[in-house]
């Protein structure tokens, strides 16, 4: 079954990646405590599989809370889903885009930033559609199918 396999809050700009086990969502801002809040990329989103994948093709053992997303998806795709709605516990987000790679992910791993330009690599970015509690662990799935 999908989940929710981890949680990040980045404390400021270019800041560490915190882990916490639960957290909560405001709808229209993002994460409480995190920098980024408001505008349309509210919460960042990557896929567990999908960084696996990446650490292979480049040869690295990077966290994947060095891709510097929010949450950690376990079991579920983002490519292609710009404009779907997922549900996180009891809480949704709605996909804007595909998160860009930048330079940044070069310094983790040399040549880790083009390889994530294909295919979502670098995951999705999304707006919260409601104000709730989301932890480490619960359920995942796209509303529309």
């Amino acid at each position: 079954m999908p989940e929710l396999a981890a949680i990040w809050i980045k404390r400021a700009k270019r800041g560490p990646m915190d882990p916490v086990s639960a957290a909560t969502l405001i709808a229209g801002r993002g994460l409480v405590g995190n920098a980024d809040q408001g505008r349309r990329r509210q919460v960042t989103l990557i896929e567990e599989e999908r960084w696996a994948e990446l650490m292979a093709r480049v040869g690295g053992d990077a966290p994947p809370s060095a891709r510097r997303a929010n949450l950690m998806l376990r079991g579920i795709r983002l490519a292609n889903s710009r404009g779907r709605v997922l549900r996180i516990g009891d809480c949704r987000v709605r996909v804007y885009g595909e998160t860009r790679p930048c330079e940044r992910m070069d310094e983790v791993i040399p040549g880790l930033r083009n390889a994530m330009k294909a295919q979502w690599g670098g995951g999705a970015f999304a707006e919260v559609l409601d104000t709730g509690e989301i932890a480490v662990g619960d359920a995942v799935a796209w509303e529309d199918g």
